[in-house]
């Protein structure tokens, strides 16, 4: 069976930290081997790193700040923190400590922090890889994802990179200039929801059930993460993120209108229909009428 490996080099931290994955990681079984100095680091020794994954323009901010401020109630370590003691600022953003994706190199870099005994949480609208599924079914990664009725997450991701545009600046989502663009550019999203929602033990939400129902559905995301939903701190961030306080545009929550079925208002019937055709399918398993 071929080997893997990749070395990650921190001047900081550690001299060189391999990651040594076994294949194949689309089966349920494989191995993954972590060694600092040449000494192998035990799995026990390990702590978690926890995904909070969205679709772009779903409450993802939101999202991952009350994933984030729940886990510090039990002692995790904050991520921006992690950022800059163990200098990842080329593998996470600024803010809301996005990684990007998942390519071995960057999980790699953020699990130098995780063996050296921290919990954090990073943020993620790409899909799963094989290396970070294996992680997922070691337990070193628990993931949840929030996504949204794709259409009105086209139309939000449409009228930011519009208002981007306008005032000369560029986004992610500038360059949808017309929303026949940004249909295509949802799609890919949705398949990422396809591949994550496949994946076991991945907790699940959309952000019109976050929004419409918040108190069950933010005692749920407690409970999953393992912490005690009735405790104090842990109420204190619940209440903290409260909808309301979320829409008064925190940095890192990109709350602006945050309206569920724009889109019927907003999308001709032509484009309506050409959203069916591209992902219709899975809209029903989303549980959205068409």
């Amino acid at each position: 069976m071929e080997r893997r490996f990749f070395v990650v080099t921190t001047s900081v931290v550690l001299p060189t930290t391999e990651v040594v994955a076994t294949e194949p990681c689309l089966h349920t079984r494989g191995n993954i081997s972590l060694t600092i100095d040449n000494k192998r680091v035990p799995p026990e020794n390990w702590r978690m790193i926890i995904l909070a994954i969205g679709m772009p323009r779903a409450g993802s901010g939101w999202h991952y700040n009350l994933t984030h401020d729940l886990m510090m109630t039990a002692g995790a370590t904050d991520a921006r923190e992690i950022r800059r003691r163990f200098r990842l600022g080329r593998f996470l953003t600024e803010v809301n400590c996005n990684i990007g994706i998942l390519s071995p190199a960057r999980v790699g870099a953020v699990l130098i922090p995780s063996l050296l005994g921290n919990t954090f949480t990073i943020k993620l609208h790409a899909g799963p890889t094989p290396f970070a599924q294996t992680l997922i079914r070691r337990g070193q990664m628990r993931p949840t994802y929030i996504y949204r009725d794709p259409r009105d997450a086209l139309l939000s991701a449409y009228e930011y990179g519009q208002r981007a545009r306008a005032a000369g600046r560029e986004n992610a989502f500038s360059h949808l200039d017309t929303l026949e663009k940004a249909i295509p550019f949802i799609a890919e999203y949705v398949h990422y929801w396809e591949m994550w929602t496949a994946i076991p033990n991945v907790h699940a939400v959309s952000y019109e059930n976050l929004k419409t129902n918040y108190p069950a559905e933010a005692t749920r995301l407690a409970q999953f993460l393992g912490l005690d939903a009735a405790s104090a701190p842990v109420r204190a961030v619940i209440e903290k993120y409260q909808p309301e306080q979320a829409q008064q545009g925190d940095r890192g929550l990109h709350f602006v209108k945050g309206v569920s079925g724009r889109f019927r208002q907003h999308l001709s019937p032509e484009q309506q229909q050409l959203c069916i055709n591209t992902f219709g399918e899975t809209l029903v398993k989303m549980g959205y009428a068409l």
